[in-house]
C-alpha cells in the first residue's frame, strides 16, 4: 500500500557520484556521459557534501567566461545546501517536497553517507505502478492519503 512506500523502497541504490577536489569540467563530462541532470558529492571517507548538478554547472561557465578560468575543481561550484531524505521518508513528504522546489533528485542518507537517491520519476514510476498493478487498493489509497493530508495539513513535518 502507498502508505507505506518510504524513500527505502523506491529509491536507486546503483549511482554516479562526483569526488571533492575533482576537477570542474571532469565532473561535467560525467554528467553528460551518464546522461543525468545531477549526482551526489562526496569527500574521501565516503560522506555526503552536496549535489553538483546542470545549474551548477551554470555557475562554472559564466565563471569562466567572466574570469577565464581554464581549469577549477569542483567544490566551490557544490550545492552544499541540496535537500535531502532519510530512507524512512514517506512518499508524499517526498512528492510536496518535489512540488515546492526546484529539484530533480533528493540524495538519501543514512549517518551521513548516501544509500540512494530519489528522482521525481522515481517516485511517479512506483505510484503509478502500484495504482495500476493494485486497482482494488485504489480507494483505500487515496483514503490514506487524505486522511494524511487532514490530519496534518501538510505530509511534510
Amino acid at each position: 500500500m502507498m502508505h507505506s512506500l518510504t524513500a527505502r523502497n523506491i529509491m536507486v541504490t546503483r549511482l554516479v557520484t562526483l569526488k571533492a577536489g575533482m576537477d570542474v569540467y571532469a565532473a561535467i563530462a560525467t554528467l553528460l556521459k551518464h546522461r543525468i541532470s545531477g549526482a551526489p558529492v562526496l569527500d574521501e571517507n565516503g560522506d555526503y557534501i552536496g549535489v553538483f548538478s546542470e545549474k551548477c554547472s551554470m555557475r562554472v561557465i559564466l565563471d569562466a567566461a567572466c574570469e577565464s578560468l581554464p581549469q577549477a575543481i569542483i567544490d566551490p561550484f557544490i550545492d552544499r545546501h541540496a535537500k535531502t531524505v532519510d530512507p524512512d521518508t514517506d512518499i508524499l513528504s517526498i512528492a510536496q517536497m518535489f512540488e515546492e522546489m526546484p529539484c530533480r533528485r533528493l540524495p538519501v542518507l543514512e549517518d551521513g553517507k548516501v544509500v540512494g537517491q530519489v528522482s521525481r520519476r522515481d517516485l511517479l514510476r512506483s505510484v503509478h505502478d502500484m495504482l495500476l498493478v493494485a486497482p482494488a487498493g485504489r480507494d483505500s489509497d487515496l483514503l490514506y492519503l487524505s486522511s494524511l493530508m487532514d490530519r496534518n495539513d501538510s505530509p511534510i513535518s
